[in-house]
């Protein structure tokens, strides 16, 4: 197949801004938070891409923007060759179809006045994917025996079960109109730990059984490791860093990257207490109003006096992308 095959969804220098006014009676807009601001990426059929930082870096913003619940700023959305960053929501309705989404509080993204047979089956009245009753049934049966819960189980409601159960009901609802995409945001990150192994192995399975191509939005970086082929970190709106999963563990070279990754505790306590500490110092910059040049000069430790001044984009340096004048072709 040729690269325009493999490809399902392309997202194009991406930004979501919103407007910031004054005003009580007569509003005025006196400047923007930068949500998004110029994030790149590209998705292969059947990979997991994997998007990381920390809370309020845009990661959720930027799943909201690709299935058009949000409205793109600027930028370039294509699914499946079509562009769809201009389309409509009546012109959506065909395509959400294909593309669904699981969402992080279990609990809340379920009606608790609904059945969980309603629940599953939602998707399918609203899309008129209903058929006959038994059809019906027996779909929402399935769907429930895929994610590992009895058929019986539909008569309940979502506050008797568990939250491992509920977030598989929300995949299940996911997968009523068999998507080719499913973003994942921080799924599994409401979970406790052991519980959060059970579902990612079911994602897993699922992806395998089932053709599956995954935007898996976490910041647990264990998690994000073990689910994903490729992987994008963002900082305060942008890309800084995209590579291929092993890559980016084995040698990160964004510093905002080594800190990410360097905060990930070792289980042996000898090598954890021997091994050198990599602390950020201050807070995350507001979005509202980013630091000029390179948004995470003022926490760098390895800052020069053009972080402050020049931003970077992304540029290639060893097969992977890379927004810093430290690295590969960005050093001056």
């Amino acid at each position: 197949m040729t690269d325009e095959q493999t490809l399902l969804l392309e997202v194009d220098r991406l930004k979501v801004h919103f407007p910031v006014t004054n005003g009580i009676l007569f509003q005025r807009q006196i400047g923007s938070v930068k949500a998004v601001d110029g994030v790149s990426f590209s998705l292969r059929r059947g990979e997991t891409f994997g998007l990381v930082g920390e809370s309020g870096c845009g990661k959720s913003t930027t799943a909201l923007a690709i299935l058009r619940m949000l409205q793109p700023t600027a930028g370039q959305i294509v699914f499946d060759g079509t562009d769809i960053t201009g389309y409509s929501q009546s012109q959506m309705a065909t395509i959400r179809r294909q593309m669904q989404m699981v969402y992080q509080d279990p609990f809340g993204s379920l009606n608790p006045r609904m059945k969980v047979r309603d629940i599953i089956g939602e998707p399918l009245v609203v899309h008129g994917q209903t058929g006959s009753k038994a059809e019906y049934r027996r779909r929402v049966d399935e769907l429930l025996d895929l994610v590992g819960l009895l058929p019986g189980m539909a008569r309940r409601y979502p506050h008797e079960f568990s939250g491992g159960q509920r977030q598989r009901i929300s995949i299940a609802r996911a997968l009523a109109l068999n998507p080719s995409l499913l973003i994942c945001d921080e799924a599994v990150s409401a979970l406790d730990v052991s519980v959060q192994a059970q579902v990612v192995n079911l994602l897993m399975d699922l992806q395998e059984q089932l053709g599956l191509t995954y935007l898996f939005i976490a910041h647990d970086l264990s998690v994000v490791k073990h689910m994903s082929d490729r992987i994008g970190v963002m900082y305060l709106g942008k890309i800084v860093e995209l590579a291929d999963r092993d890559a980016l563990f084995e040698d990160p070279q964004h510093p905002y990257t080594q800190a990410l990754l360097n905060a990930i505790p070792v289980p042996d306590p000898v090598v954890e207490a021997g091994r050198e500490q990599q602390i950020l110092i201050g807070e995350v910059p507001s979005v509202h109003n980013p630091p000029s040049g390179c948004h995470f000069h003022p926490r760098c430790p390895v800052a020069i006096g053009r972080c402050g001044v020049d931003e970077p984009g992304l540029l290639g340096c060893g097969g992977r992308e890379v927004a810093c004048h430290l690295v590969g072709d960005g050093v001056g």
